[in-house]
């Protein structure tokens, strides 16, 4: 029988407590996972333990889940118990996995009944941060068997690719992220350019761009009040644009999952700062249907995403960390309600005139 935790969580699970988290003796850490997560979170749950914290494992059991959802008790569900939040209270750090695993149900399930269910997200974020805690998401959650098959990819590979990007140094994403952060500040203007047709140019917001190396930052100001939580694997900085401004097109070679959904082949066009045509090879209905009922700033152009990992290359869910590869973000400003990316990998990014990447190496 294989080992399990194997070898490569196991080794996942030790550079995200003592690089990423950095767990201390004597904190108390909690585990939330999933079924399909068990094995990630139980290597983590004894890396806790190795550097001498303590560490509290939460099972949400999937089949129970699902028989409450049936009952109808997805109100019920929303309401986390009085234990979880004085768990929560007395906790250092938060490790959370994605689920729940049957994606291929989650599709059927009603928006609204999931909202329900989801409803203890807001109140615990406003616990946490009075607490300052700090952790991860961990995007393996994300890895099922129902996305694997809609995607057309191996689950195995899938999350082998995704669990040897936690075993980069966040100090090393740091170093080249950092760079690319002063850049960004100084400049006016980011123009990218491929061989495939893309040429597109936005201009920078002149807002302070920032660096998301893996590493949790609670009571930091610079970042958003989740960010208490990093998401892992990491390495992106993202900066913010000036919404009236892009001029031209940009093609997709990297495939975007958003969620349930997901789309690929795209290809966006702007003029005079707003998007006015786009195509995609798979996924154009349900982005025509989500870009149709989106309200005002649906097609403007509201960030850049930078990636920095160098252990990625096209992995679904980590498209905007691979190194080199950059996301552009149409949608979420002015209190718009729709948002989604496109993502290009190998490209050249020039800001005001300067090459700072090139075919995904930094200059």
């Amino acid at each position: 029988m294989p080992e399990t935790p194997s070898k490569l969580q196991r080794d996942a699970a030790r550079n995200i407590v003592t690089k990423y988290l950095k767990v201390r003796a004597g904190e108390n850490a909690i585990i939330e996972s999933w079924n399909h997560t068990m094995p990630l979170a139980t290597a983590i749950v004894d890396e806790v333990r190795r550097v001498g914290g303590k560490a509290l494992l939460i099972h949400e059991d999937e089949n129970a889940w699902w028989r409450a959802i049936d009952r109808k008790q997805s109100k019920l569900l929303g309401k986390s118990s009085a234990p979880e939040w004085a768990a929560v209270k007395a906790a250092d750090v938060y490790v959370m996995f994605w689920g729940p695993g049957d994606t291929d149900r989650i599709e059927k399930v009603p928006e609204r009944t999931f909202d329900e269910a989801l409803a203890w997200n807001w109140p615990w974020y406003a616990v946490a941060r009075k607490t300052g805690l700090r952790g991860g998401r961990m995007t393996a959650g994300f890895v099922t068997e129902g996305r694997a098959r809609k995607w057309g990819v191996d689950p195995a590979r899938w999350e082998e690719s995704l669990l040897r990007a936690c075993l980069i140094d966040p100090e090393e994403t740091a170093k080249s992220g950092t760079r690319l952060c002063k850049a960004l500040s100084r400049g006016k203007k980011v123009r990218i350019t491929h061989s495939n047709g893309t040429d597109v140019e936005v201009a920078l917001a002149g807002v302070a761009p920032r660096l998301h190396d893996g590493r949790p930052h609670p009571h930091d100001k610079r970042y958003s009040p989740y960010d208490m939580l990093a998401s892992i694997p990491a390495g992106r900085v993202d900066v913010a644009l000036d919404s009236k401004t892009a001029e031209g097109s940009i093609h997709a070679n990297r495939r975007t999952n958003i969620w349930w959904t997901s789309h690929a082949g795209g290809k966006l066009e702007f003029t005079d700062g707003k998007l006015t045509s786009y195509s995609f090879e798979d996924g154009e209905e349900e982005f025509a249907r989500q870009y149709k009922n989106g309200t005002a700033g649906k097609d403007r152009a509201s960030a850049l995403k930078l990636g920095l990992n160098p252990a990625v290359k096209d992995v679904p869910n980590l498209e905007d960390i691979e190194r080199g590869c950059v996301t552009l973000v149409i949608g979420g400003t002015d209190g718009s309600n729709f948002m989604s990316w496109i993502s290009l990998a190998g490209s050249e990014i020039a800001i005001d005139g300067t090459p700072v990447i090139r075919a995904g190496k930094f200059l």
